[in-house]
């Protein structure tokens, strides 16, 4: 999706961008406050570990929430559109 940039979810609940020259972080987005929904339902994220991010074409979406084994749970699936998938600091959530 972007050159040079790889995205992971992590245990804490946030998504990063990670530069894959150097390791840095690019982007940080924590999933773990409560999200407004398109069905209404109340949401929030948590720990994610597992499967990553899906991107197709100009949309990223990840899912947040796991505490089968360990972690904190949740019950969101995030969609980022445009440059908000491309790591910048402005995001769409559907």
């Amino acid at each position: 999706m972007i050159p040079s940039v790889v995205f992971s979810g992590s245990m804490d609940g946030h998504l990063r961008a990670y530069s894959t020259k150097d390791g840095s972080v690019l982007w940080d987005f924590d999933t773990r406050p409560n999200f407004e929904t398109v069905n209404g339902v109340k949401a929030h994220g948590g720990s994610m570990s597992g499967n990553g991010p899906v991107v197709s074409g100009n949309m990223m979406y990840v899912a947040s929430g796991f505490n089968v084994t360990a972690g904190m749970g949740g019950n969101v699936v995030l969609a980022f559109e445009g440059s908000a998938a491309a790591g910048s600091s402005s995001q769409t959530q559907h």
